[in-house]
């Protein structure tokens, strides 16, 4: 009988059209109105269709996760993990951005800053962040893809599938989530070619620019993006998930490949999903961890915010006492929270850090010409992220399931 042909995986083909896209992308610098008019609309309906998809596997993932957990103590249990793992992971990453943007700050092309012009989003307060996770219909947030407010509505209608008992035990969904995951899988299959038309006219517009002053600061913020990833998650996941950091890193190229390509957390999430699944990952908790950390988990973007800062006050001819450095990681820990949910959250999230040790918020305008090329990089952080953190919460869930089950025997 004759060998079955070995299918070769999904993270191939991607990586095929992510080579494929940039060779076209390059080939296009001269005349990247093609790439703009003829290939970005079959990404953009690419990225439409994933986007599309993501509100109904959040939303009846999550009511699946929480009915089947059968104990909202379990579900608070894995939500103070989940944000307290975020928010130290978060605090790293800034620090190492600043540290690797001190020591090749030497490098930086300093910018002329005069008549710089940047109008900054006005960052919501505290209390109007606490009033909007609670939305005040239940579809509106589905229909503008507000990820924190749907986990919200769907926590609130596992819950009540909880408390009225044998009546919330209905069928339909656990037929909604695997129907949700069947349309995921179909859409999934076209990524080759959603990577491909998406990442074409990105370097076909930007390319040359790449090339000019700000090339160093791409490449400091990249070296950063690098070391969090390979030291920070590999640590935690080999320590607190027990996978290798290789195994775990093989896992997530598809995902790895696609929000590069996509530079959206959102987007990514259902193949995210699909990967730490397969890494062993617990269905109900990377249903809560995921979304919750597409919304709030901010690593890359919290390295960004850090290398750029640096930059920025070099550019003005500042240096940045250690206290004001400090002042930096705080604000940029609480504001990867604070901001959650907020269209151009990492705009807003420079704006105040910048605020916060006295340099112009216009200085935004130095960088903002090329923050697709940074959102790439820093989006590819924070789901790889997100899926160390459901990683691990699910294996110190699986330990604490055990030492229950053992106590009570």
């Amino acid at each position: 009988m004759a060998k079955e042909k070995k299918k070769l995986p999904l993270a191939a083909y991607i990586f095929a059209g992510l080579v494929l896209g940039i060779l076209a992308g390059a080939a296009l610098m001269k005349t990247p109105e093609i790439a703009v008019e003829y290939i970005k609309p079959f990404g953009t309906l690419f990225l439409n269709l994933v986007k599309f998809i993501v509100v109904p596997i959040v939303l009846f993932s999550i009511m699946s996760g929480v009915i089947s957990m059968q104990d909202m103590r379990k579900v608070g249990s894995i939500g103070v993990k989940t944000v307290c793992y975020y928010m130290c992971t978060t605090a790293m990453a800034v620090l190492i951005g600043l540290v690797i943007a001190n020591l090749c700050k030497g490098f930086f092309h300093q910018l002329a800053t005069s008549g710089l012009e940047y109008e900054a989003a006005e960052a919501p307060s505290f209390i109007e962040t606490i009033v909007n996770i609670f939305p005040n219909n239940a579809l509106e947030p589905m229909v503008n893809a507000n990820m924190l407010q749907v986990i919200v509505i769907a926590l609130f209608f596992g819950f009540g599938a909880i408390a009225v008992g044998e009546k919330g035990r209905a069928e339909f969904v656990e037929s909604a989530s695997a129907i949700s995951m069947y349309v995921m899988d179909t859409i999934i299959k076209l990524s080759p070619i959603g990577v491909f038309c998406l990442i074409t006219p990105v370097v076909a517009e930007n390319g040359p620019s790449v090339l000019g002053d700000l090339a160093t600061v791409l490449l400091v913020a990249y070296a950063a993006y690098i070391l969090h990833m390979v030291v920070v998650y590999s640590l935690t996941v080999k320590a607190m998930g027990g996978l290798s950091p290789i195994q775990f890193f093989k896992g997530m190229l598809p995902a790895i490949l696609f929000a590069f390509s996509s530079a959206s957390s959102v987007g990514t999430l259902p193949l995210n999903l699909e990967c730490v699944q397969k890494l062993g990952a617990k269905k109900d908790v990377a249903s809560f961890v995921l979304p919750l950390g597409a919304t709030i988990n901010m690593d890359g973007t919290a390295i960004y915010q850090g290398v750029c800062v640096i930059f920025i006050a070099t550019c003005f001819g500042v240096d940045l006492t250690i206290g004001q450095q400090l002042t930096i990681i705080l604000t940029a820990t609480l504001a990867s929270i604070g901001t959650a949910g907020v269209p151009g959250a990492g705009m807003i999230m420079l704006a105040m850090v910048l605020q916060s040790v006295g340099l112009p918020v216009e200085g935004i305008a130095l960088v903002a010409g090329i923050d697709r090329i940074f959102d790439m990089g820093r989006t590819t952080v924070n789901i790889t992220g997100d899926a160390a953190c459901t990683l691990c919460v699910s294996k110190m869930e699986e330990k604490r399931q055990a030492q229950k089950e053992k106590t009570e025997a």
